[in-house]
């Protein structure tokens, strides 16, 4: 596979993405917002692109890439891994500086500052922030609401005692509470600096319900500028409380390790952080010739890592314990907090390559793909044998009228339109959904009973929610053949499968080719009943068209009908002909008119149906 077939197949998820040489280094790393838009704009003809980007896309020999939570997170990973791999066709920093913290220092009077470089003296670092201007932002706040120092004197209860410091400016304004002169104590000014920790830690909901209200007050007195200051500062607080994981100082120096194991495969993702930050994420695939446990695939991995990367770290973070002991190494299962959040970006990333490969397949190779399909589908909804013929049924009418049915084959996870069925409703009255499901469903396996047994599909998929699964389920249980077949219904709203007799809906992971498949069957056979549905509502309006014109009852309908055959050729008749005919021009030219018309938003609405 090309490298721009490879690149077509990456996800539309925020990320980052790796370029590789020839030789297996990386030469530039970027970041996106939609991973596969991104890639792809690389991948355009040549004169469109500056003559720097055309060097480096004839330099491209692979490409890879990690998918993060949002475009803040992948900014920071971009950064930690510019640093860490140095790419050739990447703007480096020239400096050592890195996105900013906010540290609050372990003195006896504590200062709250920023700073871009984090040092272990006791200090307390949250963070870090992708915008600086966020970071002073939350200062601001802090300060307007605990006037603490900013000094850099060495301030101690005994400095204190011997009356060693003057207070300065900011204490005769207002601005800094005068530690330094007793004016506050020890305990009430760190009982302010917790507080600030509380709401740097994530404990700051209260606080922004508190500027909520402050902000409805202020504005229903009508100090619109006062609650523009207070929705400011909300805002600054819940954009910090959304959190980053790429890039955490309390986390420290860990790797960390997940699976995802398949038929015969597993892939894997290892992420390396450093100081709190991700500075290595590599996905490995791993082909496996007999069943291996769980505990063994992941020895497997951690040996395969420490002999590209060097030794680990003293911690490991994993989903599940390999099989072998490591001297200096802990493995550890995370239960809670940011070590168990980096355990679920890896394990995210793990089944993105899982994905990634099947999609691979699917144009590689295209049995193997819909096999692998349907081995997931059939596992997911508990089927005894595969679903290697599959259909599904789709009620149509508007009110009542015009009521259809459509049913559509899938054979080996693909569309056999030949085998595709419609259906007019003939015992049903009015809207009934249910009743016209299971007159459809009688009536299609009835048949096929009677003309080809051995062709019964293994799974039978009905567009709908309990009742119309219900109701399907009743006519297969008259013909007999509910121990044969496996009956499922798709609900749209949630995509949730319904079985027979399970109160409770399954839900199929939403990234899986299963629910992808399933999906598509259902829309296929939606987008088949619609249009039979449409045609009928278009045939019926023009059939009942001669009698909305003004002047034609039953005898001239049925004249005209008797004459040309049709309502359709009366419409195509030449003005001329009919004016003849009926020996009446005003008639004449207000049945042509009325009928062209018709016809005209008839192929209107066909074309627009054609476009869908």
């Amino acid at each position: 596979m090309t490298v721009k077939e490879k690149i077509s197949l990456f996800p539309h998820s925020p990320g980052v993405y790796r370029y590789y040489d020839s030789e297996g280094n990386v030469i530039y790393v970027g970041k996106a917002k939609d991973l596969h838009k991104r890639v792809a704009q690389y991948f355009v003809p040549p004169e469109r692109l500056n003559v720097k980007t055309r060097v480096l896309v004839s330099k491209i020999a692979d490409a890879q890439y990690s998918v993060v939570d949002s475009e803040a997170d992948a900014l920071l990973l971009e950064n930690n891994l510019i640093k860490q791999y140095k790419p050739k066709y990447n703007i480096l920093l020239k400096d050592s500086k890195t996105y900013p913290w906010i540290c609050v220092t372990g003195d006896d009077f504590p200062k709250v500052f920023m700073t871009r470089r984090v040092v272990k003296n006791g200090s307390r670092y949250f963070g870090p922030y992708s915008s600086v201007i966020h970071a002073h932002s939350l200062l601001e706040m802090f300060q307007d609401l605990y006037p603490l120092r900013t000094c850099n004197l060495k301030i101690t209860s005994e400095a204190i005692l011997r009356g060693k410091f003057r207070p300065c400016l900011k204490f005769h304004i207002g601005r800094c509470k005068g530690c330094c002169a007793g004016a506050i104590s020890k305990e009430e000014y760190n009982a302010n600096i917790e507080e600030i920790v509380s709401m740097l830690k994530g404990g700051g909901k209260a606080m922004i319900q508190h500027y909520r209200s402050l902000m409805e007050k202020a504005a229903a007195e009508l100090d619109f500028e006062q609650a523009a200051v207070y929705k400011y500062k909300m805002q600054s607080l819940e954009k910090h409380y959304s959190k980053s994981i790429i890039m955490n100082a309390s986390v420290g120096d860990v790797d960390v390790f997940s699976i995802v194991s398949d038929e015969g495969e597993a892939f894997g993702n290892f992420l390396r952080i450093r100081g709190g930050a991700i500075i290595q994420s590599l996905n490995l695939g791993f082909k496996m010739h007999i069943e291996e446990e769980p505990a063994s695939l992941m020895s497997t991995f951690v040996a395969e890592i420490e002999s590209k990367f060097g030794d680990l770290s003293k911690e490991v973070i994993v989903p599940f314990l390999p099989d072998v002991e490591l001297d200096g190494v802990e493995f550890r299962i995370p239960k809670a907090g940011d070590k168990l959040a980096l355990l679920e970006l890896s394990m995210r990333n793990a089944k993105e390559m899982r994905f990634h490969s099947l999609r691979q397949r699917e144009h590689t190779n295209p049995e193997e793909f819909h096999q692998k399909v349907l081995e997931e589908l059939q596992k997911a909804i508990g089927m005894p044998v595969l679903p290697v013929h599959m259909e599904c049924f789709d009620n149509s009418n508007i009110q009542g009228t015009n009521p259809v049915a459509s049913c559509v084959v899938f054979r080996n996870g693909q569309p056999s339109k030949s085998d595709y069925r419609r259906f007019k409703i003939k015992t049903v009255i009015g809207a009934n959904d249910y009743a016209s499901m299971k007159e459809v469903v009688n009536r299609r396996y009835s048949r096929m009973l009677e003309e080809n047994p051995e062709d019964l599909p293994q799974l039978i998929v009905i567009d709908g929610g309990k009742g119309q699964l219900d109701f399907a389920y009743q006519a297969l249980a008259e013909l007999g053949l509910t121990e044969k077949l496996t009956v499922i219904g798709l609900a749209k709203r949630l995509e949730e499968v319904i079985r027979v007799g399970d109160p409770y809906p399954l839900f199929i992971d939403r990234n899986s080719q299963a629910l992808k498949l399933l999906q598509q069957i259902r829309d296929e056979a939606h987008r088949f009943g619609i249009t039979f549905h449409r045609n009928l509502r278009s045939k019926a309006q023009i059939a009942s068209a001669l009698k909305e014109v003004k002047g034609v009852g039953d005898k001239i309908e049925q004249r005209l009908i008797m004459h040309y055959g049709s309502v359709a050729r009366v419409a195509a008749a030449p003005l001329e002909d009919l004016t003849r005919f009926l020996g009446n021009q005003g008639l004449a030219r207000r049945i042509h008119e009325h009928l062209n018309m018709i016809s005209d938003n008839q192929q209107n609405e066909l074309n627009l149906q054609h476009e869908e």
